[in-house]
């Protein structure tokens, strides 16, 4: 994709970014982890051109969309499914995870009963995972993912911790289990998953939710970040990493441009002990401003 011409605002705050990220680099509990999900868009590029910007650190599939009746479907949105497998490998070569995300905002999934979560669970392993099974067809070939992600937007909570005891269980290569739920908490879709304790990294989205993205302070001005709903996110699962989930769209109305997400977030965010880093949606929206700010962010997170 041509690259989107930045106005003139913008451009002058990249160069002042730019300037003042040497600074930042002893900020208090940087990781410097960034997670980034991949797939909805083929004008994204490639899984491998994702992992050889040397901007992400966990690379996160999305979908896995059609589930629970019996039906499994990855819906890639027009990726050559074929060359995943080999992308896949790549990106683990540079020591990138990269995990399958189990949901999205469709409607053909859900977990009816506690044996549909083990059929999906069975599924995954052996489709995906470090499974295997005869007649289980591998879409991405004999390439083994680092995990699983929920994006659970519909269907309920009910069975998806059967599917997480399930997906942790297996003998072999451990399966990372992460979860990325809607900014406020609690969020029921995930409830019951996150109730297991298994899930090590969580990734709130603070973005296309006015719930937390209109939230305003003691004056009544919209707050910049929704404080309430963090720490009750990192408070509340104290053993596992939470990351800050962005937009990387410009255009986006709960955006955050880089200055304002170090100085007015970050600084703040990696007081928590388990501050884990920043979590970017998504591959596309990063690429179409020649990776502007996930480039921004890898200095500061």
């Amino acid at each position: 994709m041509a690259r989107r011409h930045m106005s003139l605002l913008t451009t002058t705050m990249l160069v002042a970014v730019v300037v003042f990220l040497p600074c930042l680099a002893t900020a208090t509990g940087k990781t410097g982890e960034i997670a980034v999900f991949w797939g909805r868009n083929k004008t994204e590029g490639s899984l491998k051109e994702a992992c050889d910007t040397g901007i992400y650190t966990t690379v996160i599939i999305s979908f896995f969309s059609v589930f629970g009746h019996g039906r499994y479907w990855t819906d890639l949105s027009g990726h050559d499914v074929s060359r995943v497998g080999a992308d896949v490998k790549h990106c683990q070569s540079k020591n990138i995870p990269v995990l399958l995300s189990v949901g999205g905002d469709g409607y053909q999934y859900s977990l009816p009963t506690p044996n549909s979560a083990k059929d999906v669970a069975d599924h995954l392993w052996h489709a995906y995972l470090g499974g295997g099974r005869r007649g289980v067809f591998r879409p991405f070939g004999d390439a083994v993912l680092d995990g699983v992600d929920l994006y659970i937007d519909h269907g309920g909570p009910a069975n998806y911790d059967v599917l997480v005891r399930r997906l942790a269980g297996y003998r072999g290569k451990p399966v990372l289990l992460t979860a990325t739920p809607r900014c406020v908490y609690p969020d029921a879709n995930a409830a019951a998953a996150l109730g297991t304790g298994l899930v090590r990294r969580i990734h709130p989205r603070f973005y296309g939710d006015a719930a937390c993205t209109n939230k305003t302070d003691g004056e009544g001005r919209r707050s910049l970040f929704d404080w309430e709903d963090w720490d009750a996110w990192t408070s509340r699962f104290p053993a596992s990493q939470v990351y800050v989930g962005l937009p990387a769209e410009e255009t986006a109305a709960d955006w955050i441009n880089p200055e304002s997400l170090y100085y007015g977030v970050m600084q703040r965010a990696q007081t928590a002990s388990n501050y884990g880093g920043a979590m970017l949606w998504d591959r596309g929206a990063d690429k179409a401003y020649d990776n502007y700010y996930g480039r921004a962010l890898k200095d500061f997170v």
